[in-house]
């Protein structure tokens, strides 16, 4: 019994003692964390920046393709973090695909990119942001030929593995600098009260204005092979985004 005892004693001191440090660790990293001043959004963003083709739409006349109208419009998905005066905004984007037929030939054009963005808060107002911005923008264009009657040529399975068509997609990749202003109104909504802080909810409605500035850009490629001589156009072009989202302010109680 006398054993039984002790060995729940030493059970107790061992588990309070570890309850404890938890406790302390817990503490100790929530404090850390609301320490400091954290503000920032998540958005979504609908954009126009002209995609010239026509470089691209000449290789297409001569193999009897029609144009595909300029790729401009843009979906954005990023994330908006400040810290004092600095606003750093990065995300993802794709844009909407254009295409054309004929003679059972389609082409189709799209890109997705991957940008960052820093600029500086002018305004002394806690529900504006106005700042102009610098940023880098990697692009990456797909452009893919679906030969519709050479796929539907056969009916047999086996055949079609081994069956010749014009299908195939080109990559390009791109690289440029983004410069412009960027405008954020805060619009206020119900605070969320937590143990140790207090989040300051906002519903960002903003606009982003500038000018890409194409630098570089690799040759289009096929499955890895690289091709010479094709479309060369930086695409250097001005960019219009709206953007909206749910924003967010930490404050340490």
């Amino acid at each position: 019994m006398k054993k039984i005892l002790i060995s729940l004693f030493v059970a107790g001191l061992l588990f309070g003692a570890t309850t404890t440090q938890a406790q302390y660790r817990k503490q100790s990293m929530e404090d850390r964390f609301f320490n400091k001043d954290i503000s920032g959004a998540a958005l979504l963003q609908v954009g126009y920046r002209q995609t010239d083709l026509s470089q691209l739409n000449g290789f297409l006349a001569n193999n009897g393709i029609p144009a595909i109208s300029d790729n401009n419009y843009w979906i954005n998905a990023a994330m908006q973090k400040t810290y004092k005066k600095w606003v750093n905004e990065h995300g993802i984007g794709f844009s909407l695909p254009n295409s054309s037929e004929a003679n059972g030939i389609k082409a189709r054009y799209s890109q997705a990119a991957l940008f960052a963005r820093t600029g500086y808060n002018l305004s002394n107002r806690s529900d504006i942001q106005l700042y102009p911005f610098a940023g880098i923008n990697l692009n990456l264009a797909m452009f893919n030929i679906k030969d519709k009657t050479g796929i539907e040529s056969v009916s047999n399975f086996s055949q079609e593995i081994l069956n010749k068509t014009s299908s195939k997609t080109f990559y390009q990749t791109k690289f440029g600098i983004d410069l412009g202003m960027g405008f954020d109104y805060l619009i206020k909504v119900k605070s969320k009260e937590l143990e140790h802080a207090t989040i300051e909810r906002s519903i960002p409605l903003g606009l982003r204005l500038g000018y890409h500035i194409g630098v570089a850009q690799s040759d289009f490629k096929v499955d890895g092979h690289e091709l010479a001589n094709g479309p060369s156009d930086k695409n250097s072009a001005f960019f219009a985004t709206a953007s909206f989202g749910l924003g967010y302010h930490i404050v340490k109680k």
